[in-house]
């Protein structure tokens, strides 16, 4: 008989877990840059976007306003971003990296390829499970 509500029979243990212990692989090389995870998160969007609404930045991040504001400010504070409100429509906050932000990308770079290495996973493998969550997660987004 599968007993549900043993820890090893959930899924939301084994995710949240990883979750963890992924984000923990990333500190250390987010040190050297002087970033936390969810700063690196922001800056990646900006390196692909350079600029963005609070409220596009908050869909791609899974980040409510509540979330991200503090994080924006403090980021703004260490110079790696500007928030400006939109001169069309000032309920809308434009979200854009500055020089000094722009300028930690070159040292992110080889962060993905050290995290592959450290899970000791192929392209192949890595690419399999991150599109396999992007699945789970496109699912649960449907159903919200």
């Amino acid at each position: 008989m599968f007993d549900e509500l043993k820890l090893n029979n959930q899924l939301c243990f084994p995710t949240y877990a990883l979750s963890r212990q992924i984000t923990n692989m990333y500190r250390p090389h987010l040190e050297k840059l002087g970033l936390t995870y969810p700063q690196y998160l922001v800056l990646m969007v900006l390196w692909e976007y350079k600029q963005v609404t609070i409220k596009c930045l908050g869909e791609l991040l899974w980040l409510d306003t509540g979330t991200l504001t503090p994080l924006l400010k403090r980021m703004e504070a260490s110079k790696l971003l500007i928030r400006k409100r939109s001169e069309d429509d000032e309920r809308v906050v434009n979200v854009s990296i500055t020089t000094k932000g722009q300028a930690l990308e070159k040292d992110a770079k080889a962060i993905p390829s050290e995290i592959k290495k450290e899970l000791k996973m192929t392209d192949s493998e890595v690419e399999e499970l991150r599109e396999h969550l992007k699945y789970i997660l496109s699912t649960i987004s449907k159903n919200k």
